[in-house]
C-alpha cells in the first residue's frame, strides 16, 4: 500500500511504501527543532516541540516529481543530512551521511493524507518518544515502548548492513553520494536556531 507525499506547494511529489515503514516516532531533539526553525514553517513542530518522523527503509521512499527542488542542509560538518523541498521549504527526510546506513527518517509533514489516515496506517505519533528531555513542555514517555521501537527501527538497519545493502535513491546516487551537497550552518547559527531564533539568524 502506498501513501502519497507532497510538499506544501505541490512541486515535489512522491510516495511512501507502507510495507517499508518500520515505526513512527516523535523526536524532541534540539536539532530537529532547529531544522523546523531553519525552514521557517508554522506547524512543523507539535505543541511541545516535537517532530513526527516515520522510520523507513530508503527504497520505501520515492520522489516522482520535482526532484530538482530537493535540497539538503546539515547542522554540523558531520551531522545528519536533512532534506527539504526548496520551493516551499517543506521538510522531507533525515538521513545519515553514510549511504551504507539503510535508514530514512521521513518527516510526516510531507505525507499527503488526512491525520486520521496517517494514524490508521502508521499508528499514533506519540507511541515512541525520543529525546523527551529537550521537549518544550512535559512529555510522557515509556522506556518499554522506546526499546520496542528501537528494535523495530534498528533491526532492519542492522539486517541491511549485514546483507550489504546501500541506501540509494532518492537521496543518494548509485555510488552512495548525496544527491545534493548539504548547506552546513555555522555553529553560531545552529545555536541561534536551537534557542528559537529566526531562520536567518
Amino acid at each position: 500500500m502506498l501513501m502519497p507525499l507532497r510538499c506544501r506547494c505541490g512541486q515535489v511529489r512522491g510516495e511512501l511504501d507502507l510495507a517499508g515503514a518500520h515505526a513512527r516516532a516523535t523526536c524532541y531533539c534540539r536539532d530537529c527543532q532547529a531544522f523546523a526553525r531553519f525552514l521557517g514553517g508554522d506547524g512543523l513542530l507539535d505543541a511541545r516541540g516535537g517532530t513526527d518522523v516515520v522510520a523507513s527503509a530508503p527504497d520505501a521512499v520515492r520522489i516522482t516529481a520535482g526532484i530538482e527542488q530537493v535540497a539538503c542542509m546539515s547542522m554540523s560538518p558531520r551531522g545528519l543530512l536533512r532534506w527539504y523541498a526548496a520551493c516551499c521549504r517543506t521538510p522531507l527526510a533525515n538521513t545519515s551521511r553514510d549511504a551504507k546506513l539503510y535508514y530514512t527518517g521521513l518527516v510526516a509533514a510531507c505525507l499527503d493524507a488526512a491525520p486520521a489516515a496517517v494514524d490508521e496506517a502508521l499508528g499514533p505519533r506519540d507511541r515512541i518518544v525520543a529525546n523527551a528531555g529537550s521537549a518544550t513542555a512535559p512529555v510522557e514517555s515509556s522506556m518499554l515502548r522506546f526499546l520496542a521501537g528501537g528494535v523495530r527501527i534498528f533491526g532492519p538497519v542492522i539486517g541491511a548492513r549485514l546483507r550489504g545493502r546501500r541506501a540509494g535513491a532518492p537521496f543518494f546516487d548509485a555510488q552512495g553520494r548525496p544527491l545534493r551537497e548539504p548547506e552546513v550552518v555555522s555553529r553560531e547559527r545552529r545555536q541561534a536556531l536551537q534557542r528559537g531564533g529566526p531562520a536567518g539568524a
